[in-house]
């Protein structure tokens, strides 16, 4: 038995000394895989700085694009809040008008319209103009209503606006609300 002992521990430690071969090999073959030279390594450096500069560059002009947008629609939540009023004014002055006796109360409320309307229109608000006989368009108006044409030249046209449209600046705040004619 001893014998067959001494030769297993001799297989045990020749397989034991080969693997450790095979091992040291592998190391030596990673250590001998070729070194990027000075100037490859100069190139990556410089490769990766490029594309940091070039990402840097793109978050500085895509945030400088969302801070004008922002400044631009700063005021989208007000102005929307306000066009209610500009709507009650207009009915106001339309009733006042039909009345003769309150000629000094229409001049009085068209002069406080029109200087609260002007201050709008400076801070980039503007009507969208819409007419009986223009044609409907789903990008810019609202279909509120479709009624039977008057004629065949008014079918599929807007036959009368109920409420007006508003932009400030590019962006549509309050899309004109129309009847359609079928």
């Amino acid at each position: 038995m001893s014998k067959k002992n001494k030769h297993k521990e001799e297989e045990l430690t020749n397989e034991q000394e080969q693997f450790q071969n095979e091992e040291n090999q592998d190391v030596e073959t990673k250590e001998a895989a070729p070194e990027p030279s000075a100037e490859e390594q100069i190139q990556a450096e410089k490769d990766k700085f490029l594309r940091l500069f070039a990402e840097f560059e793109n978050y500085k002009k895509r945030t400088s694009r969302e801070r004008i947008e922002l400044f631009k629609t700063a005021g989208q939540e007000l102005m929307t809040s306000l066009l209610p009023i500009v709507d009650d004014f207009e009915r106001a002055l339309s009733h006042i008008e039909e009345d003769k006796e309150a000629e000094e109360l229409s001049k009085g409320v068209l002069l406080i319209y029109n200087k609260f309307y002007n201050t709008l229109e400076q801070k980039g608000l503007s009507k969208i103009e819409t007419k009986a006989g223009d044609t409907f368009d789903a990008e810019i108006h609202e279909a509120i209503t479709q009624i039977p044409a008057p004629s065949e030249e008014l079918k599929g046209k807007v036959i009368d606006c109920v409420e007006k449209g508003y932009r400030l600046g590019d962006k549509v705040i309050r899309y004109p609300k129309v009847v359609i004619g079928q």
